[in-house]
C-alpha cells in the first residue's frame, strides 16, 4: 500500500472558489441552526395545533409590544446593512452603525425580559402548561442567540472604533450574515406565536 503525500507548495482547491473559509464555516454553522429552529417550530406548531386548551393569544402576550420589539430588531438589522455598506465604500460611518446595531439589540432582550417578566408575574411559567413550555423554548432559544450576536457586535464595534477593520472587513460581514439570521428566526417565531 503506497501514500501519497500532497506537497505543502501545491495548491488546496476551494471546495466553493471565491468564498472564504470563514464564510463557509459559517454557512454551515447556520444551516444547522436553521434545522435546529426549524425542529422547535414544527414542535411548537404540531402542539399546538393538537392542544385542546391554547390560551388566546391576545389575551395574554403584550402582542403590540412585542410588534414594537420587531420593527426594532428590523432596524437593527437595517443598521448592520449600513455598518457593511459603509465599510465597503471606503466610508468611516461604519463604527456608528455597528453602535446602532448593538444598541438596538440590547433593546430587543430588554424589552423580551420585560415581557417575560410580566408572565412570570401572572404565573405563567414553562412548567404551567404547553402553551408555557413552547412559548419559553421558543423565545428562550432566540434570546440566547440574540444574545450572542449582542455580544459579537460589541467586539466588532470595539474593534471598529479602534480602525481594526479598515483593511479587512469580514469580520463585520459575518455578523453581519449571523445578526441576519437571528432577526429572520425572530420574524418567523412572531408571526406563528404571535399573529397566527
Amino acid at each position: 500500500m503506497s501514500t501519497t503525500a500532497i506537497s505543502s507548495s501545491e495548491p488546496v482547491e476551494q471546495p466553493f472558489p471565491g468564498l472564504s473559509t470563514l464564510k463557509f464555516a459559517l454557512w454551515l454553522f447556520l444551516a444547522s441552526e436553521i434545522m435546529f429552529f426549524a425542529g422547535l417550530i414544527v414542535t411548537y406548531i404540531s402542539i399546538r395545533a393538537n392542544s385542546l386548551t391554547w390560551p388566546v393569544v391576545s389575551e395574554v402576550l403584550a402582542v403590540p409590544l412585542v410588534a414594537v420589539n420587531t420593527f426594532i430588531l428590523i432596524v437593527s438589522s437595517v443598521a448592520m446593512v449600513l455598518a457593511l455598506d459603509d465599510i465597503e465604500h471606503g466610508g468611516k460611518r461604519y463604527p456608528r452603525f455597528l453602535l446602532a446595531t448593538l444598541v438596538l439589540g440590547i433593546v430587543f432582550l430588554s424589552i423580551q425580559a420585560i415581557e417575560w417578566s410580566q408572565l412570570l408575574g401572572e404565573g405563567i411559567k414553562p412548567s404551567t402548561n404547553l402553551f408555557g413550555a413552547t412559548f419559553y423554548t421558543l423565545t428562550g432559544f432566540h434570546g440566547l442567540h440574540v444574545t450572542g450576536g449582542v455580544i459579537w457586535v460589541l467586539y466588532a464595534t470595539i474593534k471598529a472604533f479602534k480602525g481594526g477593520y479598515a483593511e479587512n472587513h469580514t469580520g463585520i460581514e459575518l455578523a453581519g450574515l449571523y445578526w441576519h439570521f437571528v432577526d429572520a428566526v425572530w420574524i418567523v417565531l412572531f408571526t406563528i406565536i404571535y399573529l397566527v
